[in-house]
């Protein structure tokens, strides 16, 4: 059975932006990556409070990440989604 399937819609944030996933993930554990569909996955965290307005901030132009800090994280991301 797929898992995202046992997921409920609105408990979980879903992504197919990597920058957006690295972001979210400085500041929130990203809990899935959903390979189903070979072109694009899924980045999937856990809906907590503040998920929301750090995504509105990152899309508004209004947050500041460390550069360091960001490339490291985008390594880490990186590679959870190309391990098999």
């Amino acid at each position: 059975m797929n898992m995202t399937k046992l997921l409920k819609q609105g408990d979980f944030f879903k992504s197919s932006d990597l920058s957006l996933a690295v972001t979210i993930s400085l500041w929130f554990p990203l809990d899935l990556i959903d390979k189903t569909n070979p072109k694009r996955a899924e980045f999937i965290f856990k809906r907590e409070q503040g998920l929301d307005e750090l995504v509105e901030s990152y899309w508004s132009g209004k947050l500041r990440i460390e550069p360091k800090q960001f490339t490291s994280q985008m390594r880490i991301i990186k590679s959870r989604l190309y391990e098999n």
